[in-house]
Formats: C-alpha cells, structure tokens, sequence
C-alpha cells in the first residue's frame, strides 16, 4: 500500500496506521487534510507550477485589509476585461479575459484594481529564483507559470521531486505570501494538467499507468492545442472526449482531424515528447492601451504612446535586453489594425530614446481618424548584439538619458511604479524629436 505525504509538515505516513480501519484522511502528525498518495509519487518528476490568481493575490498580500473582500484586476475603462480574478470573484462568474462591465455585473461588490506588471515581474522573478535554485531545468510559460525537469537531482536535495516541490510550495507561502498549484507527471502535458486540477494550493499527480484513464472523461478541448473551432469540428465527426479520441480507430480519426490526428491520438494517450526547455530567448516588448472611447485627439494620443514608451523601457532594464526596433500599433474604430515601425540607430533601453522614433510615426497617423486602441512594441536585438563592445548598458557614467531613467526606476521601486512617468514635453526646454539634436554622450 501506498503510504501518504502531509503537503504541510512533510510527515510520512502509513497508509493505515497500526489497529486503523481505513487510510487516514488527515495527517496525525498536524491534522492537516492535505494528504497525497500515489504509487509512482516518488518516480515522477516532470512538474508545472501554476501561481493561483497571481495578480490579485499579490493585491491581496499588499493590502491585507482586501483579503477575504473579492478583487479583480484587469482594466478599469468602458472596454477593459478582467486580467486576474481572486477565487472570491470567482465564485460569483468572475473570469480571466472577461469584458470588465460583465464582470461587475456579476460582483458588484468587488475592488477592480488597474495591473501593476512592473510588482508582479518583481514576484515573478523572486518565485523563479526559487525554482532555478531546484533544477536549472526551469521552463517559463508567463509570468506566473512555469515547466521542471528535477530528473535526477534526488541526490542533490536528498529527496525525491514530489518532496521537494512540496518544501518549494510551502516556502513561496511563506516568503513570497503567495500560493502555488502544482501538477507532477511524466511529461510536460501531463503536468500542466494535473496542475489544473486541484486548485488553490492544490498538488495533483497523473502517473504513467493510470493517465489513459485519468484523460478518458475529460472533454477533448483539454488536450493541448484544440481550440474552439477544432472543437467544434471534431464534435461533428462524434468526438467530444479524449476518451474518443482514444477509441476511435486510427483511420476515422484522421480523416476527422486532418494532420493534427496523429498529434491527438499521442497526447490522448498520455504520450508528449516535448521537453523542458530552460531558456527561451525573448523576441519583443510591447504596451498598449484599449481606450475607453474612440480618441483622434493627437495629444490624447500622445500621451499613451509616452506611458507605453515609459513602460516598455522600464520592462528592458528589468530584463536586461535592449530594442532594435519601435512598432507603433493602432487600431480605428472599425477595427483595423495600423503598424507602423522604425529600426533604431543603434540598440537602447530609454523611452526618450524609443519615443523619438515613435512620435514622428504618430504624428503621420494622427489625420483625424479615431482609434480605440493605442500602443507601443520593441523588437528585442539579439544576445549577440548587445554584447558588442560599446552596447554594455550598464549603465555608462556618459549615457545621460539611461542614467535618468534608471535612477527613476530605483524612485519607483522604493515608492510605487506609477509615482513617475515621462511628461508631455515642454516646448522650449524639451524641443520635438525632429527638433531634437543628436545624443552624443557628452
């Protein structure tokens, strides 16, 4: 029989104690019912750790006093949609990607607060710090989700992977304030959904022998790529559960699925060869703005072009990357998409530097049309690139612009990210970029 392992104090324990009728269902040790046992519990290691409401519970770990209050983040304008709802808006119909109006039609009582990116990539980064310091087989998905590879570091941690991912959950509690879901398989599809399965601070784990079964009910827009509309396509041809999809013969399937059926049939198996890649190299940044009415003002226009520029910049210097290139992204009122880009002179991390490029773009396409949508996008250089001597952004005692912004970036770490931002330019102290004469450094 297999014994059972206390997510809280780690205790191991008998899967019926000495004289006792049945398996236990909390942990004698500290009476906790979080209890998992499984018979390849200590054979798996293949994880995904998924952050449980990120955004909001960061929210909720900065202002205790919205802990048991429903909150959602997302966008607070007429044409917003929730980011992140916490699992007490949850209750009500709150979900992520949901027109915010709707939202609050279902819980009108909730705190709608606006996404603070900037402290949620400083959680981000803090929770993966923790998870390279496990395995350097760390796979970021987002900025609250992510792929382990622990094969074989039993050794190094002198326990097993579900014991160790049981210690990182408990610490991401207790020093991030936050809480983490985790799936454990055999394979990375396996993993992400076994971490979907028992949420909050859920531990779920789907082994070898019993994933055909576990798979079989669940309906077949669960495996990894089926979409709706492919959906709807197999439920045309009689397929609305993996389990279809795993019974049906091979021939049928294809003909149902096209080319994809071979893939289908694999990952309703339980098969996935993919594996976890640590590193995956960023191409692009981007910040944009889905206005609350339609606007052709250009100075209106402006100024989110300047908080997006402000944003982006500030996402480079984080990350230690630098743009190539500036995309300007709007979108009118019917709709269309306009894309307007310019390649840098030379790679940069500052808005000034970016809003010299974007500016003159804007002031092009601001002919009176209205637009609902306003942002900013980088194309990031190449790690060979930035590593060119005279590209070390470190940053130079004679890069003016980068040593102001990067001193604004240590203001806001210490009082907010929004307390600063670029203003729109005085005309005499600040001329426009194409009034604006070169950077030189001096």
């Amino acid at each position: 029989m297999n014994p059972y392992l206390c997510r809280n104090c780690l205790r191991e324990t008998p899967s019926r104690e000495a004289g006792a009728a049945r398996a236990p269902t909390i942990c004698p040790g500290c009476g906790s019912p979080r209890l998992v046992s499984h018979p390849e519990l200590d054979q798996l290691s293949i994880a995904h750790i998924d952050c449980d409401a990120f955004f909001a519970a960061v929210e909720k770990r900065d202002r205790p006093e919205l802990r048991d209050k429903p909150v959602i983040v997302g966008g607070t304008g007429g044409r917003g949609v929730v980011s992140t709802a916490c699992y007490i808006a949850r209750i009500h119909g709150v979900r992520s990607a949901m027109p915010m109006y709707q939202a609050k039609k279902l819980c009108p009582h909730a705190v709608v607060l606006p996404p603070d990116i900037a402290r949620y990539k400083v959680v981000s980064r803090q929770l993966r710090a923790k998870m390279e310091a496990l395995t350097p087989l760390v796979e970021p998905v987002s900025i609250d989700e992510a792929f382990l590879d622990l094969t074989g570091t039993e050794r190094l941690h002198g326990a097993a992977p579900a014991r160790v991912l049981m210690r990182l959950a408990r610490e991401v509690e207790e020093d991030l304030g936050i809480t983490i879901s985790i799936g454990l398989s055999t394979n990375k599809f396996l993993a992400k959904l076994a971490s979907d399965m028992d949420k909050p601070r859920g531990f779920s784990v789907i082994g070898k022998a019993d994933a055909k079964a576990v798979l079989a009910p669940l309906p077949v827009g669960r495996i990894w790529g089926v979409g709706p509309a492919t959906q709807a396509k197999l439920a045309k041809n009689g397929i609305k559960t993996i389990g279809d999809v795993q019974n049906m013969p091979l021939d049928r399937l294809l003909r149902a699925a096209g080319e994809d059926g071979m893939c289908l049939r694999r990952l309703a198996m339980g098969e996935d060869n993919r594996v976890v890649t640590p590193s995956r190299e960023r191409k692009s940044l981007s910040s944009e703005t889905t206005l609350s009415t339609d606007i052709s003002d250009p100075a209106v226009l402006e100024r989110h072009v300047r908080e997006a520029a402000d944003t982006v910049a500030r996402q480079l210097r984080a990350e230690k990357l630098a743009a190539a290139t500036v995309v300007l992204k709007l979108k009118t009122a019917n709709f269309q998409l306009v894309t307007r880009s310019r390649r840098l002179a030379r790679p940069t991390q500052t808005a000034r530097d970016l809003l010299d490029i974007a500016l003159p773009l804007l002031a092009t396409e601001a002919d009176g049309r209205r637009f609902r949508l306003v942002g900013l996008g980088v194309a990031v250089c190449p790690p060979e690139e930035t590593q060119e001597p005279g590209l070390d952004f470190g940053p130079p005692p004679d890069n003016r612009r980068l040593k102001l912004e990067s001193a604004l970036d240590q203001v806001r770490a210490r009082f907010g990210s929004k307390v600063l931002g670029l203003k729109a330019p005085n005309p005499k102290a600040d001329p426009p970029p194409s009034a604006r004469k070169p950077d030189r450094g001096k």
